[in-house]
């Protein structure tokens, strides 16, 4: 029965992956932004108002991921999401969030609250 625990834990590890790849907010901006259009990474800059390592960066992890890839025409890169059902991820999220309200936003863990008071989410204290 002890190993009853980690099947699940692998189960959704992949899952896990995910979401922890979008728990950046940047890097959830990019993917909204990514879900209305393809974009290059100086329009990203602009739109965001980073700078273009950090814009780069995180397009970069998300290519990694799987979930942005990159379309070359001339000297220049149009990034866009890989997959239409991110899109949709992030209109049920979306979705669900306008039904929870500030429930999770006020989550002791993981809500705002906590990153506004500590400078950090609960999850980055305690190794979760």
């Amino acid at each position: 029965m002890p190993d009853a625990g980690r099947g699940f834990r692998k189960e959704l590890a992949a899952a896990a992956s995910l979401f922890h790849g979008l728990a950046d907010p940047t890097r959830l901006a990019i993917v909204r932004r990514l879900s209305v259009g393809e974009a290059r990474i100086v329009d990203l800059t602009e739109q965001f108002g980073l700078a273009q390592s950090t814009v780069s960066a995180h397009v970069a992890c998300l290519r990694d991921c799987g979930l942005v890839g990159g379309r070359a025409e001339g000297r220049q890169m149009f990034y866009s999401l890989t997959r239409p059902e991110l899109a949709e991820l992030l209109a049920a999220a979306e979705a669900l969030l306008a039904v929870t309200g500030d429930a999770v936003v006020l989550c002791p863990n993981y809500g705002s609250a906590t990153t506004a008071r500590t400078g950090t989410t609960g999850a980055a204290e305690d190794g979760r």
